[in-house]
């Protein structure tokens, strides 16, 4: 064989190589990307870090607890209802009764105790590690932040004696575990007693 036909066949034997090889490479299944839970139940750091929300299944519906503060021995002192005004914020609800909706949504309320009002509401997961939570007062004045999951490896972490010394200005504080779901649903209005117009306004 001429060495002109040799390489025009070395040539063409390459070509169809590389051909099968895409073939074979795009015919493979691919990875599927992990899919994003739709189940926002953790706990969860609120925007200004100031406290974590564990939220819980309770009966099909979702609600939200103060399960740690950043400042503790908290009251709620803005409540509509004088009885309430001395209830430590530590433990009491935040998220009330959120029932799933369309496209991964859940609606209800939110409490908030720097105005003690309650907003109409709705949280979505934008990802694993964030939920954006929304409420609107009256049906309008709406708005909204992004929280971010906490897990109980970042209390570890705290907690774990640092191999050097730590800057005098930074400040560590060791995290109280997360509740179980449990203690979350036992502090609903159903739980405690009172009605949600008085216990959570």
């Amino acid at each position: 064989m001429p060495v002109r036909s040799i390489r025009r066949y070395g040539n063409a034997r390459l070509f169809w190589a590389s051909i099968a090889g895409l073939v074979l490479i795009n015919s493979a299944p691919s990875a599927q990307p992990a899919r994003t839970p739709t189940d926002p139940t953790g706990e969860w750091l609120v925007a200004k870090q100031v406290a974590r929300i564990k939220i819980a299944d309770c009966d099909g519906r979702l609600w939200g607890v103060v399960a740690w503060e950043a400042q503790p021995g908290g009251i709620d002192k803005k409540n509509p209802d004088p009885n309430l005004r001395s209830r430590p914020t530590l433990g009491m609800p935040i998220l009330l009764g959120m029932t799933p909706s369309k496209g991964g949504r859940w609606d209800g309320q939110i409490y908030n105790s720097e105005d003690g009002h309650t907003y109409s509401a709705n949280i979505t997961l934008v990802d694993p590690n964030t939920l954006r939570v929304q409420g609107c007062f009256l049906g309008f004045l709406c708005g909204g932040e992004n929280w971010t999951r906490f897990e109980a490896a970042d209390v570890a972490a705290s907690t774990q004696r640092p191999t050097s010394k730590p800057p005098a200005n930074r400040k560590t504080a060791a995290a109280p575990p997360p509740e179980p779901s449990e203690d979350v649903c036992s502090k609903t209005p159903a739980s405690t007693g009172f009605s949600h117009e008085r216990g959570l306004k």
